[in-house]
């Protein structure tokens, strides 16, 4: 029997047929017009697949968050960048038909991307690809219609962009395989993000399986076609039992994360906006606890103004109060960068001018945002959290900028409620966390750059999976370290980041003492639940 093996995204099962995905975009060419008559057609289809791009990025952030739903917006303003639109007009000058023109300056730009050692800038080749399908397509006059899908099926693709992803039926789709990919493609955190069981580097689904029946089992990481009756019924019987689980979670609505033994814990939500304000609410998030303020400037064309931003960290606080909102501040750097801010191109961007670091080197564009904030909090409840902080005194600044904030604020007579200071312990400067926890309130642990940062690995490098332990010893000891500094100290201390939302560690964390988890909306109940089956001593 055939049977292929990959590596697993997002696990669980599905059995359903194959639908064997094509690249759209692959129309016949026209002859071409006059180099006019072609600049025309091509400036009409930028702005058409910039509006579908847009409409992408309106749709991913309803069903999945607004951080998935980045890559749309980048998606858009790509197609605004002369970096990408200018050679492909040179071309159409030169006599090339919109359609050849688009082929080749992409093929270009994508194979610069593919050849840089960065392992992030090499998997944005794809999204170059994505860009110049989404491009042929609008050029063509309509998006090809995909085949009407009248029953449950498992999407498979050599590998599938961000845009098909999100255009395939949610209702139907069953699962995602894809002969390439990576664990940080957009696919695996959409595939994530949706709870579609996932493999990526699956070399053995083709085109000729399109149609046949199969067994996706993520959890083993393999996917089997034609299988026999046995197979298929224990397949379904293992998703029913997953589905059972999920009603089962429901009922956990409304009621307290309290340990057998008695302690009870918070959880909260990650969000990307205010986007995600009702998504937080429907899975029962009980405030919170990392709000990633750096999109609302990556959103934007220009510095985002006060008035902007405090906006959207009063509706944050007005839609959960009186709960708790934790508002880190603006985390720009490293993989997240916006032209407007004219950063300097670094060699080693995860150790550069990033997070509070970019913040304190330039204290109007920060005060900007902390007098946001700080007439926010008369609106609810607000803890401000600073990350990227190695040291005492780099919180003491952080706080001295805020309190001149308040003082001018209060002289132009704007009312200021009260706000919580922490900080975000996620490097080795979680060794002087009892000098930290002398300047705060809290501590919430991001332990995505914790562990990067301590097993001196590149998370955006693909090829350091193998060499990638998320529990590592060294990484849980910082942990248990921090926490128990913390209260020491009389902060209370949260979990940010994957690690918070692995179950497998969730009595371990609750016997070091964590007082509170922030985890994407979509893994609050599951997280309950293990929370409830736990004990804390």
């Amino acid at each position: 029997m055939e049977k292929c093996s990959g590596k697993s995204v997002q696990g669980g099962v599905a059995a359903a047929r194959l639908r064997f995905l094509r690249p759209v975009g692959q129309q016949t060419d026209v002859p071409a017009g006059t180099p006019e008559q072609e600049l025309a057609r091509l400036e009409q289809a930028l702005r058409k697949a910039a509006e579908q791009q847009n409409a992408l990025y309106e749709q991913t952030a309803a069903e999945a968050g607004e951080e998935v739903a980045q890559v749309f917006s980048i998606h858009a303003m790509m197609l605004e960048d002369e970096c990408f639109t200018g050679p492909i007009r040179d071309r159409v000058r030169a006599g090339e038909s919109c359609a050849c023109a688009v082929r080749a300056s992409a093929r270009e730009l994508a194979a610069q991307f593919a050849a840089m050692e960065d392992e992030y800038m090499r998997e944005r080749s794809a999204d170059v690809e994505d860009i110049a399908q989404e491009l042929l397509a609008a050029l063509a006059g309509d998006r090809p219609a995909e085949a009407a899908q009248a029953e449950p099926f498992i999407a498979a693709a050599e590998d599938l962009t961000p845009s098909q992803t999100v255009r395939l039926d949610k209702k139907l789709l069953r699962g995602i395989v894809t002969r390439g990919g990576s664990s940080n493609s957009h696919t695996a955190i959409l595939a994530r993000s949706l709870g579609l069981p996932a493999l990526v580097q699956c070399p053995g689904v083709g085109p000729d399986w399109d149609g046949r029946m199969a067994v996706l089992d993520a959890d083993e990481g393999t996917l089997t076609p034609d299988p026999g009756p046995a197979e298929l019924a224990a397949a379904r019987e293992k998703a029913e039992r997953a589905a059972r689980q999920a009603r089962e979670l429901e009922q956990l609505r409304g009621l307290p994360n309290t340990t057998r033994d008695g302690r009870t814990v918070e959880v909260y939500a990650n969000i990307g906006g205010t986007d995600e304000l009702e998504l937080a609410s429907d899975q029962d998030a009980g405030g919170v606890g990392l709000f990633r303020s750096e999109f609302l400037y990556l959103h934007s064309g220009d510095y985002p103004t006060e008035e902007e931003q405090f906006a959207a960290y009063r509706a944050a606080l007005e839609h959960f109060a009186p709960r708790r909102v934790v508002v880190r501040t603006c985390d720009i750097g490293a993989d997240k960068t916006v032209d407007y801010m004219g950063l300097a191109k670094e060699e080693n961007p995860a150790l550069g001018l990033r997070a509070v670091r970019l913040c304190l080197s330039r204290p109007q564009f920060f005060k900007t945002q902390l007098r946001a904030l700080a007439r926010a909090s008369a609106f609810g409840s607000l803890s401000v959290m600073f990350p990227m902080i190695i040291s005492a005194a780099e919180v003491r600044r952080c706080k001295e900028l805020l309190a001149e904030c308040c003082r001018e604020l209060k002289a132009e007579k704007v009312p200021v409620g009260p706000i919580e200071l922490g900080v975000m312990i996620e490097t080795p400067a979680a060794l002087c966390a009892d000098e930290l926890a002398e300047e705060v309130d809290f501590f919430s642990i991001g332990t995505n750059d914790l562990t990067q940062y301590t097993c001196a690995l590149d998370r955006q490098n693909a090829a350091l999976e193998p060499f990638s332990d998320p529990h590592h010893p060294a990484v849980l000891r910082l942990i248990e370290m921090t926490v128990q500094a913390g209260h020491r100290h009389g902060c209370w201390v949260g979990i940010c980041g994957e690690l918070g939302a692995d179950l497998t560690l969730t009595e371990t964390f609750l016997k070091m003492g964590v007082d509170e988890f922030s985890v994407n909306p979509v893994s609050i109940l599951p997280l309950r639940g293990a929370i409830r089956r736990s004990s804390a001593r």
